[in-house]
């Protein structure tokens, strides 16, 4: 049941995640596609973040999650299956919680992947890709768990994970970010399978 409820609270930001990748790819609002960190170089001369990082991605998270969370919000009402979200467990489920629980999960996901791509910029290993050598699955499973930190944390301000579970939704995530990266990849909206 704990595992059906992870997974019930997680659908908004996997469904939005999926989304905005589809978003990101498209020609829509191409004026924001322009890199978070606007080009600039530290002094090290390697970029703060690299070319992946966009505004139009970090805003489509936020905005995304908010839309997912207001749709499945209203779903789990009529359905009458709140008991299997751990944000309507201590919340009520109206469309102003959803609203600010949908902005906090895609403002969380957004800025968790930014310390990933940092690291990754400091050790010049290319926007999109992944290192060689015995880096790799250290960098591939961060890839997949730094934004689940994130979402994690914010299921835990509103309900008492505790450490065992916040550590359990990070394991679960990385899963289930795997998988859905592959399906990206064979969907052709993801270069790189990991």
């Amino acid at each position: 049941m704990t595992i059906v409820k992870m997974y019930a609270t997680l659908l908004v930001p996997i469904i939005a995640g999926i989304i905005n990748s589809v978003f990101c790819k498209s020609n829509l609002l191409l004026s924001l596609k322009v890199p978070i960190d606007g080009g600039k170089k530290l002094k090290d001369g390697k970029r703060i973040f690299g070319d992946n990082k966009t505004i139009k991605g970090f805003l489509g998270y936020i905005v995304f999650n908010i839309i997912v969370s207001i749709i499945l919000g209203f779903i789990f009402n009529i359905t009458k299956i709140n008991n299997y979200n751990f944000f309507y467990t201590n919340h009520s489920n109206t469309v102003l919680f959803n609203i600010y629980i949908g902005f906090l999960l895609g403002l969380f996901y957004a800025l968790f992947e930014l310390p990933n791509s940092f690291i990754k910029r400091r050790s010049d290993i290319k926007p999109g890709k992944n290192p060689t050598g015995k880096y790799k699955l250290f960098f591939i499973i961060l890839d997949q768990a730094d934004s689940v930190f994130g979402v994690a944390l914010v299921v835990w301000m509103f309900y008492p994970l505790g450490i065992k579970l916040y550590l359990l939704y990070i394991a679960l995530g990385v899963v289930t970010h795997l998988i859905i990266n592959m399906m990206l990849y064979f969907l052709h909206l993801r270069k790189n399978m990991f």
